[in-house]
């Protein structure tokens, strides 16, 4: 029976507190959303949460990608390819993109798990992520929460298994964003959650009940979107919800993260749940569905997991609204973005190796470690001689640095590296750390980040972070 073997999460650890967003100072323990900052986006977040489900797993051995977003950068261009490529996996793995709903992060789930039940993949892995955009002012602005999360899903050896599922669909225009609109637009909310929401969950939820057997007691846990605090309660209680089991939807402390929402409090679900323990899952979007998930002993076996709590401790706090609308290029400009060609894609394409993949090279003469790739070795002077090395898995220590005041940035000083990586000498910018705190010789590890867009069209790489 098909489930998941593994999970991971990814939550910026910026966040914008409520009393900013009002144009008061940052009130330390007050309520705030998760914000992805500037060289952060859907994509970037995807690779993290990847990567945190494959720790202690073969990566070889992922057959299959299905990638969840409605905040995916490129409109005609596939967001799970480019993935698949940082995460590096294997290039006849199948990649597929999932959008268009708020329920794409649980259709992907969905997906992963009939491919793995059909025997079409042996391992697949599921990545649901957004960073959506409310316009400034309203109300979405509070709610939204930008995070990504990921599962691994196999036989086997899962740590819960699917029971069952059902969905339904539904066309309502309660929340929508059209071809080039920055901002999601939502309807009344009354409207939204008396016709669409609460009616919608509850039927999708009773479906899957019916379907498998099972009463809303049988669920020790039980994870549900919703919009906001108030339509949670409201749809627990349609249900008859043991208060108990409800999964905490961290509004005040993340907010609503769209396709990767639902999924997210299933991980978070997963982080304190038993063998035997049943687990309710529903999501909502031009429709809704539910899942049913049973708890294994292997749960007890899976090595602790970078998941929601891990990253809910980590936090940076925004001092100022000015800064978010600058991380988020929402501030007025004199000048527009060019729309020029940009990076050349021939280049693009020769170098994506060490771009996406950050993978080097270890000379099989003298085993010394080198990137980028080049044909002959800078230690021993043999030629064509190396095997690939991955270096985003590894730790680097800081060999020297500087503060760069003109490089563009919400929060200057860029901070430049040279890295060391097991005698690879690396130049890198440093994020996540304040210029006070960077030390020659501090552990860094590696983070999938937009360096820059030009040509109309994000451009990525790696970054280092501080050892977590």
């Amino acid at each position: 029976m098909p489930g998941i073997v593994s999970y991971g999460a990814y939550v910026p650890p910026t966040r914008l507190g409520f009393a900013v967003l009002a144009g008061r100072a940052a009130k330390e323990g007050g309520p705030e959303r998760a914000v992805a900052w500037n060289d952060e986006d859907a994509l970037t977040m995807a690779v993290a949460a990847g990567e945190n489900a494959l720790r202690g797993f073969d990566r070889a051995a992922v057959d299959a990608l299905f990638f969840a977003s409605t905040t995916h950068p490129f409109q005609e261009k596939q967001g799970a390819a480019l993935v698949a490529k940082a995460l590096d996996l294997r290039r006849d793995a199948r990649t597929t993109d999932v959008a268009g709903s708020l329920r794409a992060g649980t259709d992907a789930l969905q997906a992963a798990c009939d491919a793995v039940g059909a025997g079409s993949a042996r391992r697949a892995l599921v990545i649901a992520s957004d960073c959506r955009l409310g316009a400034p002012g309203s109300a979405q602005e509070q709610a939204f929460g930008d995070a990504a999360v990921a599962f691994l899903i196999g036989e086997g050896d899962a740590i819960v298994t699917l029971e069952g599922s059902y969905a339904i669909a539904d066309e309502i225009v309660d929340l929508w964003r059209s071809s080039g609109d920055p901002f999601v637009h939502s309807w009344e909310e009354r409207f939204v959650v008396q016709e669409g929401y609460t009616p919608g969950l509850t039927e999708a939820v009773c479906g899957l009940l019916e379907r498998i057997h099972a009463s809303p007691g049988d669920f020790t846990k039980a994870a549900l979107y919703a919009p906001d605090a108030r339509s949670f309660a409201g749809a627990a209680a349609a249900l008859k919800l043991d208060k108990k089991a409800l999964v905490d939807p961290l509004f005040g402390r993340l907010g609503n993260a769209g396709v990767a929402f639902a999924p997210l409090l299933l991980a978070s679900a997963l982080e304190s749940a038993s063998p035997g323990e049943r687990i309710l899952l529903a999501s909502y979007g031009d429709g809704a569905a539910a899942f049913a998930f049973a708890a294994t002993p292997h749960l007890e076996k899976l090595e602790p997991r970078r998941g929601v709590a891990w990253h809910l401790a980590r936090r940076r706090p925004v001092a100022s609204y000015d800064r978010y609308l600058k991380a988020r290029g929402l501030d007025a400009k004199e000048y527009g973005g060019g729309r020029d060609a940009g990076l050349s894609a021939t280049i693009h394409f020769r170098e994506r190796e060490e771009d996406l993949a950050f993978a080097g090279q270890r000379c099989n003469r003298c085993a010394g470690l080198q990137f980028p790739r080049q044909r002959v070795c800078e230690r021993c002077f043999a030629k064509d001689d190396f095997e690939r090395v991955r270096l985003a898995d590894r730790i680097g220590r800081v060999v020297t640095y500087t503060f760069d005041f003109f490089f563009p940035t919400p929060d200057p000083p860029t901070i430049v590296t040279i890295l060391d990586v097991d005698g690879a000498r690396v130049h890198l910018q440093l994020v996540d750390v304040r210029p006070e705190d960077v030390k020659i010789g501090m552990p860094v590890e590696f983070s999938f980040r937009r360096i820059h867009q030009v040509g109309g069209r994000p451009n990525y790489y790696w970054k280092g972070v501080p050892r977590a």
